[in-house]
């Protein structure tokens, strides 16, 4: 596989591993997205431990209000994560 395909199966190995730990395997609860924020991106986030922020957090993303965040939403909080950090490096 290419790079790219690696990191593609890695994001979808990762929202499955913490998906539907508490019911839906396609989604994940606020409690699910807190384990996957502590134990994936660690202090890169900073305060994935700060039940606000995680609040906050969850809400931002729950794009369609259903309580859970599903595999998009997910993809579209890496890919602006993602950028970030490209525009953080790039400037240095």
């Amino acid at each position: 596989m290419s790079d790219i395909q690696q990191a593609m199966a890695l994001l979808i190995n990762a929202f499955d591993k913490y998906a539907g730990k508490e019911g839906d395997k396609n989604t994940l609860s606020k409690a699910e997205l807190k384990d996957l924020l502590q134990n994936e991106f660690g202090d890169m986030l900073g305060k994935a431990s700060d039940k606000e922020a995680v609040d906050r957090l969850f809400k931002g993303l729950d794009t369609n209000q259903d309580n859970s965040v599903d595999f998009k939403e997910f993809a579209t909080m890496v890919t602006c994560l993602t950028m970030m950090c490209h525009e953080h490096f790039c400037k240095k």
